[in-house]
């Protein structure tokens, strides 16, 4: 592992990179191999039955990655494991939208439904749309998550779209531009990014280290 990061389980841990022809697949992958995890990109079954983390990027619309997820991805094998099997899964901009009941992005989409809302356009105001560039956090809920981040609370930010999160206990982080939205979400073992935690330099790398290393019940 690099230096400044402890090694302690990597060893143990192998993530896939759920692939689905979306999402900023490339970077994340980079950044995971850069913090020394074992990780895949792979659709296939066996890569997640055999993995310990999930990981889901997404970029692009609510609906077009839906799509492509239904039709790409073993759905029923990547519920079990993250449903029944309590494997963690973190989903990453779009990929923490679907996480949603539904999307209103170019007409109304189912998603996941792992975790109850809906994904609207942001409401801004006069600011621009979508929403580029760093931006910080303001932690709603203490967590393993947030572990050693101290400063480090920015983050960088490419969307229109944002997560109203029916029940607000799931809400971990939110983020100002215009109005307050959900930065991070989570449910027992599931996690969402809004934000690109590959593209965040120190706070990112923090982050996806403390999504890898906590424990998970």
């Amino acid at each position: 592992m690099r230096k400044g990061l402890e090694m302690n389980i990597l060893n143990r841990t192998k993530v896939c990179i759920i692939d689905y022809g979306s999402g900023n697949v490339k970077s994340v992958y980079n950044v995971l191999k850069y913090l020394g995890y074992d990780t895949v990109v792979s659709n296939e079954k066996s890569a997640i039955e055999d993995s310990s983390h999930l990981i889901l990027p997404g970029v692009g619309s609510f609906g077009s990655a839906m799509n492509k997820i239904v039709s790409k991805v073993p759905l029923d094998c990547l519920e079990y494991n993250v449903l029944n099997n309590s494997k963690p899964f973190l989903g990453i901009c779009v990929g923490m939208q679907v996480l949603a009941d539904e999307g209103n992005e170019f007409g109304k989409f189912e998603g996941l439904g792992w975790i109850g809302g809906t994904v609207n356009k942001l409401s801004c105001g006069k600011l621009a749309i979508p929403h580029v560039g760093w931006n910080n956090i303001h932690i709603k809920d203490s967590s393993p998550i947030f572990e050693k981040l101290k400063d480090h609370k920015d983050f960088y930010f490419v969307h229109s779209y944002a997560f109203n999160v029916k029940d607000k206990k799931h809400i971990l982080a939110s983020t100002e531009y215009g109005e307050k939205f959900a930065s991070i979400v989570y449910k027992n073992n599931i996690y969402g990014f809004q934000f690109h935690p590959e593209k965040s330099q120190r706070a990112g790398q923090l982050l996806l280290s403390n999504f890898m290393e906590q424990k998970y019940q």
